[in-house]
């Protein structure tokens, strides 16, 4: 179509494009991390990374390994279970063990420009914007929302992220 959205989803075409090609810039970052390619770590993310954690202190986990501090292997295996692009949001979630985590990272023109790592949290992320004024007005619509396997065993904390 010519006004760039796909007749068959609310989407944009350009935009579905990007969510995919965020994607796959964030599976490269882990795939990087895994094999201990900090080259390639260093070219996906802006030297400025905005960053921005939540849950026990002893468990800044990622940025101790995108830091250099130590390496993936030796402090924790972050194996994403699942990966899924909102916008410029990559979410990606995972568990070792009784450890719980969801990683957020936003990208601008395929770099990672902030990352927001949650341990131990139930994340829900949600639209916030005001639907456009043809549309009838909605509650905000969750995007995304925390899947722990076994979040019924136990209480996590919550929080809810506006995009």
């Amino acid at each position: 179509m010519e006004d760039g959205k796909s007749e068959y989803s609310p989407v944009p075409d350009n935009q579905m494009e990007v969510e995919k090609k965020n994607k796959s810039t964030v599976q490269a970052l882990y795939k990087a991390l895994g094999h201990g390619d900090t080259k390639t770590v260093a070219k996906l993310l802006a030297s400025d990374l905005e960053w921005w954690f939540h849950g026990p202190p002893q468990c800044h986990h990622m940025m101790r390994v995108l830091t250099g501090e130590t390496t993936h292997e030796k402090v924790f295996r972050f194996e994403p279970r699942s990966i899924t692009a909102i916008r410029d949001c990559v979410i990606a979630e995972g568990w070792e063990g009784k450890s719980y985590w969801v990683h957020v990272w936003s990208l601008k023109g395929g770099l990672i420009t902030q990352f927001r790592e949650y341990f131990n949290t139930w994340l829900v992320v949600r639209d916030l914007r005001p639907p456009p004024r043809w549309e009838v007005k909605k509650e905000s619509v969750t995007l995304w929302q925390s899947q722990p396997r076994d979040l019924y065993h136990r209480s996590l904390p919550g929080l809810l992220l506006a995009i």
